[in-house]
């Protein structure tokens, strides 16, 4: 098994206010990589503070948690978008795409974590995590049925161009000395969710369980690419994030045995933090050799959870799963847009403090 980090995050956090005010009015590139560099360090000595063992740069050089990738392609119309209805405190509302539809072949012109890695090696305090978004999150919001076609012959097609790049990427970070590599995969919410299978099978014309079959695999062939000796490789899931927002519910029962009997990884990060994601019965079907990092805590409210609480949650997943392979994180990253999730950085440095002093009084 590789290194067991009982404290986890997802890796994105809130953007400071002086970053995003640097990005909005600094049209020198220089002086807004010092702003980034000052911020990220802050972020990293706070990651240290609070007692986590792996580090990240928040992602704050980062659009959303995808820029890294549409930022570093060519054949992504910015300009375009599909619209996702994205549901709230009971209210629906339209959120729009941030990665642009394909409307060319894409072809890479830069890596997609360079700028970021060579910061971390000479700034990190420790393990340095790395988080990309998985090759399945594109067909669905990227493909465009009447446009992309000129691009590719379907989505299947798309996908396995985007596996390509992202092998390369992630085959370089783990031979560049990255201890751990994330890859966020949002999209696997759609197999869990009744109405989102059936938008797969008639806006997509694609069989959801084909789909499922197709992602697990393609999904794996990015994770072989990366398969080194001390290399921790994760998988994060959830329903949504974006500004508070969510757009799946359900729990993992429909897509237990397949993706996690299937999935090449070593840790899961699973969204667990309120009743749409279903009971902890599904992690029986995780192999006992892996690690299941309990997302319990929220990334979306700033109301601050009660630790007798957690404890008492991460006992009972342990009913499904060994107690020595599991640990703890928020459910998702903090800001998977530049915008952030609706509440201050104060409250995510608390939830973080929660997350290790809780790992703490459980494991050691």
């Amino acid at each position: 098994m590789t290194t067991q980090y009982r404290a986890d995050h997802v890796g994105s956090f809130l953007r400071p206010a002086a970053l995003m005010q640097a990005r909005s009015n600094t049209k020198d590139a220089a002086q807004l990589a010092e702003v980034e560099d000052r911020e990220i360090r802050r972020a990293l000595a706070k990651q240290k503070e609070l007692g986590f063992e792996i580090f990240t740069d928040g992602e704050l050089r980062r659009r959303n948690f995808m820029s890294d990738f549409t930022d570093a392609v060519e054949g992504l119309d910015m300009g375009d978008a599909v619209a996702r209805s994205w549901q709230a405190g009971g209210k629906f509302g339209a959120v729009s795409s941030v990665t642009g539809i394909v409307t060319a072949k894409l072809r890479q012109v830069r890596p997609l974590t360079g700028h970021e890695l060579s910061f971390m090696k000479a700034n990190s305090p420790g393990a340095i995590k790395m988080t990309l978004p998985s090759a399945t999150q594109f067909p669905a919001i990227s493909f465009k049925r009447g446009i992309s076609e000129k691009a590719y012959k379907d989505a299947s097609a798309f996908l396995w161009d985007i596996v390509e790049i992202m092998k390369k990427e992630l085959s370089r970070l783990s031979s560049e000395g990255v201890s751990y590599i994330q890859i966020d995969a949002p999209r696997y919410s759609y197999y869990m969710d009744p109405k989102w299978r059936e938008w797969i099978r008639t806006e997509m014309g694609i069989d959801p369980e084909a789909a499922l079959d197709e992602a697990i695999h393609a999904d794996n062939a990015c994770f072989e690419a990366a398969r080194r000796p001390g290399v921790t490789l994760a998988m994060h899931l959830c329903r949504g994030n974006n500004r508070s927002h969510w757009y799946a519910e359900g729990g993992y029962d429909n897509i237990a045995e397949k993706l996690f009997g299937t999935m090449n990884v070593d840790r899961f990060l699973l969204e667990y933090d309120d009743a749409r994601s279903g009971t902890f019965e599904p992690l029986r079907f995780i192999p006992k050799n892996k690690v299941v990092v309990l997302g319990l805590i929220s990334s979306k409210l700033p109301k601050l959870e009660d630790g007798e609480t957690l404890v008492k949650r991460i006992h009972e997943a342990a009913k499904h799963f060994p107690l020595e392979n599991l640990a703890l994180s928020p459910q998702c990253g903090f800001a998977s847009t530049a915008e952030g999730n609706l509440l201050t950085e104060d409250e995510q440095w608390a939830k973080l403090r929660l997350v290790a002093e809780t790992a703490h009084r459980v494991w050691n």
